[in-house]
């Protein structure tokens, strides 16, 4: 992908247009960190940019984006620009397009995200920040106090930057993280959790978590549980133990499964008909939370007599006949009893032994 991005950059040049891949592609590679994200900046306007290329997609003109399709791959492209008025401390309401490097570079969030590569593969380092990707340290570019008020994101950035290539903060930024960590109020439940899941979801999440308490910000982020919950490796397990369904987006089927897991949680242990009722994913992630083995859950799973109940060895139909009795909710009584039995392995699933059960037991029965 690297390959076709410089020649994108090659096509910008040839063109006599500046152009280079920027931010963190550039800072992960320098970090040996696979990644295929990849983002360009040009002096090259938008309207520019659709006279070069053919497959040109608008992705947010306001803002001087393009997203250009070539070869297979596609390439978000920015044009140089200077931010002028930010409006709800998230958003540049005004912007300038400019024709220099550096002023685009001094508008970006962090320093470890300024880093340039031209169309030959070098590295370029305009603002000389690689001495803080050297001693792995995350700052502002400029001063904190603005950086930070004009975009409210930049804060759960700065976590999750910090969390995911375990970074340390330096004192000043992280000082103003927590004077204004209360602008998150006002920044979309969306681009929240986003930021949220990628810090939950990083091998390094303890650190994000000590870095939300310490930052003050569970209350605002109506994440107070977070103290106390076992950061698993499964992220309906985690929001699970937030309960915060009703205030962050989700849909439908993750609601469903974190409130299946929450009655599944109640349980002290995980029996072979509950992993039949529950399914082997959450029970999983009930291993998970609970510190148990998933191996020896998933062989469990595997010996199970039956997991599902269109593999029991009758039909409803066939035990009304057996019963003598027209159809009725009576079946459905029956037919859980029948896969508790199996599934504990007091009744073996072939139809002579549960038509023979079946007599024994409920012959005699009344139902309603």
């Amino acid at each position: 992908m690297e390959e076709k991005a410089l020649e994108i950059l090659k096509i910008l040049n040839n063109n006599h247009y500046e152009a280079y891949v920027v931010g963190g592609y550039v800072r992960d590679t320098l970090l040996n960190r696979k990644t295929n994200d990849i983002d360009i900046c040009t002096s090259a306007t938008p309207k520019e940019i659709l006279q070069i290329f053919d497959n040109v997609s608008i992705s947010d003109m306001q803002y001087g984006s393009v997203v250009v399709a070539y070869k297979g791959y596609k390439f978000d492209i920015t044009t140089f620009r200077k931010e002028i008025k930010y409006e709800g401390n998230r958003k540049p309401v005004k912007i300038k397009y400019i024709k220099d490097l550096k002023k685009d570079l001094l508008r970006r969030d962090f320093t470890i995200n300024t880093l340039c590569m031209n169309s030959n593969g070098d590295i370029i380092d305009i603002l000389n920040i690689k001495n803080d990707l050297n001693k792995r340290i995350l700052r502002t570019v400029g001063n904190p106090r603005y950086r930070i008020k004009e975009d409210s994101l930049r804060i759960l950035r700065c976590i999750r930057f910090a969390t995911i290539l375990d970074f340390e903060i330096e004192p000043k930024t992280k000082h103003f993280l927590l004077k204004y960590g209360y602008l998150l109020k006002t920044l979309s439940m969306n681009r929240k959790k986003e930021e949220l899941d990628r810090i939950f979801i990083s091998k390094n999440k303890e650190k994000g978590r000590k870095l939300l308490i310490e930052l003050n910000l569970t209350s605002v982020l109506n994440i107070n549980k977070l103290n106390n919950i076992v950061l698993c490796t499964d992220l309906i397990g985690i929001w699970c133990q937030l309960e915060v369904e009703d205030i962050y987006p989700f849909t439908k089927v993750e609601k469903e499964q974190m409130k299946l897991l929450r009655e599944l949680l109640k349980y002290d242990e995980i029996d072979n008909y509950l992993l039949y009722k529950y399914g082997l994913y959450l029970c999983t992630v009930y291993n998970d939370i609970k510190g148990l083995s998933k191996r020896k859950l998933n062989t469990k799973y595997q010996n199970l007599p039956i997991t599902s109940r269109k593999e029991i060895m009758i039909k409803g139909e066939e035990i009304s006949k057996i019963l003598n009795k027209k159809p009725g909710k009576y079946i459905k009584e029956i037919m859980e009893d029948l896969e508790k039995n199996i599934l504990n392995n007091k009744l073996n699933n072939t139809y002579e032994d549960i038509k023979k059960y079946i007599i024994e037991e409920y012959s005699n029965k009344d139902f309603e």
